[in-house]
Order: C-alpha cells, then structure tokens, then sequence
C-alpha cells in the first residue's frame, strides 16, 4: 500500500490529506476516518447477496498501515463504524483491536451506529453521541451537528468527483470536499457508493487515486 499525502491548513492546523481514504493531524497524532460500515457484507450474505469477505479483509489492512504509518496514538471515527447488526465482520474487527490496545479508538455515532454504548465500551471505544470539539475543530458526523463559527469535519454524505477520461468515458473518484467552514470525509469503506454533487458550490475537491492526490 502507497501512501500518498496533501497537507492543507484549517483554522491554522496543518490537516494531512491521504489517498488511502484517511486524515491525519499531526499534532495531535490522530487518524480520523468515517463511514467504515462494518458489518455491512456480513450483512449482505446473510441476506443471500454474495459479497466477497476480501472487502473487510482489504479496509482493515489499509487502516493498519495507517495507523503504523503515522503512528497513530489516537483513531477517531466520524460516524458509521458499524452498518448493521452484531455479525461475523463486527467478530473480526474485536480481533483487529486486539492489536492496538496501545491506539485510543473513539467513535462519533452515526446513523447506522445503533449497537449499545455497553457494547462498543466493551471493545474498549470511547463514544460520543453528537460531536467532539478539539480547540476550534468540531468532529461530526454529518452537518446537523455542525455549530457556527466553528470548522467542522464530518462524514456521512461519501463525496466523490467526476473526472473526464479519455473519449467518452468519465471516470468517479472519491474525494475530500473541503469549504470555507467544513471537511467532508471520503467514506473509508471501498463498498460505499459516491456522491458527486457538491455540497457548497464554491467547495474544493481533492480527488485521489493509488498514485496522487490532486485539487479538482
């Protein structure tokens, strides 16, 4: 796995922005991802739909090697760790956990977060029900929660971009939008669908692919 970054600056902090669908805050050594959806093939084979488990398996390596990259001391997940029901993927991800009980996981519930609190504290992940505001950075999940005069990280939407390729065909990335105000999360999970339409029309995408990030 690459590791490709972009540093940008928000309320005077210096963001990192990678192609592996995570952020990265230097100063206070914290990975930030949403929208993994854990459980959510899990729940799909048991609906009859045959989706590969290779899906999990890819997402839990990606985010291995960005916490050992950066040397993460703190994950924090902005809404839609989990998709669904306790199932066999939620199994998996318990394991993973296992090896970081050094990285502080904590999580901003989303919409399909609806396992108990007793439940994710004994995964040993700190929860926070609306938000978690660190100086003058609020994280959410999606923009309800979003106050005034406070920038905003959020989730929720899965931006994506539309770019031309060659001839006729046109090729969706998922990307970073970033506003005067707010950031918006790529989903972390590569099974999500894309949203190309802009939140704030005078947004900037930051597009990536395995090789590059890159302003659109």
């Amino acid at each position: 796995m690459r590791i490709i970054t972009k540093d940008i600056t928000a309320q005077h902090e210096v963001l990192t922005l990678t192609n592996q669908r995570a952020l990265f805050w230097e100063k206070e050594k914290t990975l930030v991802v949403s929208d993994l959806h854990i459980g959510k093939t899990a729940h799909f084979r048991k609906a009859g739909i045959p989706i590969p488990s290779a899906i999990l398996d890819n997402d839990l390596t990606r985010l291995k090697g960005l916490i050992d990259h950066f040397e993460a001391k703190t994950v924090l997940v902005v809404g839609d760790l989990f998709h669904a029901e306790n199932n066999t993927d939620i199994n998996q991800f318990q394991n993973f956990l296992q090896d970081y009980q050094m990285v502080n996981f904590e999580l901003i519930k989303g919409n399909h977060d609806r396992l108990t609190n007793s439940f994710y504290e004994s995964l040993g992940i700190t929860v926070f029900k609306t938000h978690k505001d660190v100086g003058s950075i609020r994280f959410v999940h999606d923009e309800r929660h979003c106050g005034e005069d406070i920038f905003c990280i959020s989730g929720h939407t899965h931006p994506g971009v539309t770019i031309k390729g060659k001839g006729k065909v046109f090729i969706k990335l998922p990307c970073y939008e970033v506003s005067e105000h707010r950031l918006i999360l790529p989903a972390f999970s590569e099974f999500t669908g894309l949203n190309t339409k802009r939140t704030v029309d005078s947004a900037v995408c930051y597009g990536f692919t395995a090789k590059s990030v890159f302003e659109i």
